[in-house]
């Protein structure tokens, strides 16, 4: 084994983590005073954000450079595979919660207070059926359906996750062309998935009356499948990047671990979608 395989590249200290830690102080305290119609909250919100991609792009770029130049050997890319692998974990952990509270609504929460005489405790005309509209219940909505925008998304996931699987065959197989058609229709079909559901927002809104205030029902709805869409998005920038490191010429059969972990990542996004399909729109 090689002395570049042998050590464990230990980069400089860094003036990245500092310019992260004040773009997400300005774009959290900017986005506090925005919601609170405070004037200079969109100024810090802005300059968090211009910050945080001053501090995307040259972290990154620094650390593409460091594996183009042939620092990172094995033992490096392990410890890459395990921060990926517990970063999703993580993730998943963010979602358990969220499926968890919506678990706990539907079937412990709503038949207990559906019990005894709790109209008058709570508000009237409650009633414990789901979807629950909450005080609100005087304003009816209706439910999203799940054979209609829900399942065609379902179907574009399902299919971004087999073309996105081909690309990584070919990048095996040395087929680059094969691996830029695969992230193209990839990034693609998860462009399509996100403009499909800004689209069913509009619906929800205009024509169905369900708002993100519509009882528990609305705050869950949009909580679970906004934070999956933001997810996606994230997901599309990343193989985006990807690909155009590809077109760079990076990447080959035996060291392409950033295209891994972005893989990894959009197939994450597919299964938490599947979850998400049947729990939120069709039970």
């Amino acid at each position: 084994m090689s002395e570049t395989l042998e050590r464990y590249f230990v980069p400089e200290p860094s003036k990245f983590p500092i310019f992260g830690s004040v773009a997400l102080l300005l774009f959290g305290t900017g986005a506090a005073l925005w919601l609170n119609k405070v004037g200079a909250g969109p100024w810090l919100f802005f300059a968090g954000i211009a910050i945080l991609i001053y501090m995307l792009f040259g972290w990154f770029g620094q650390v593409v450079r460091e594996s183009q130049g042939g620092h990172y050997g094995k033992r490096v890319d392990v410890s890459f595979r395990w921060s990926m692998g517990w970063f999703i974990f993580s993730e998943v952990m963010f979602f358990a919660a969220f499926f968890g509270a919506l678990f706990y609504v539907r079937v412990l929460a709503l038949p207990w207070l559906s019990t005894g005489d709790n109209e008058a405790v709570l508000w009237q005309g409650f009633s414990g059926e789901w979807p629950s509209a909450g005080p609100r219940a005087h304003e009816a909505f209706t439910p999203m359906g799940a054979w209609g925008i829900p399942a065609i998304n379902t179907l574009i996931l399902l299919t971004s996750g087999v073309t996105l699987t081909w690309a990584h065959y070919g990048l095996l197989g040395g087929r680059r062309g094969q691996l830029k058609l695969g992230l193209f229709l990839t990034i693609l079909l998860g462009a399509i998935f996100i403009g499909l559901q800004a689209y069913e927002y509009l619906h929800a809104y205009v024509d169905l009356n369900l708002r993100l205030d519509s009882g528990i029902y609305g705050s869950t709805f949009y909580l679970l499948t906004g934070f999956h869409g933001l997810h996606v998005t994230v997901g599309a920038i990343m193989l985006t990047v990807m690909l155009f490191r590809v077109f760079a010429g990076h990447f080959d059969a035996e060291h392409h671990f950033g295209f891994e972990a972005a893989a990894w990542y959009w197939h994450f996004v597919d299964v938490v979608w599947l979850f998400l399909f049947v729990v939120v729109y069709w039970l």
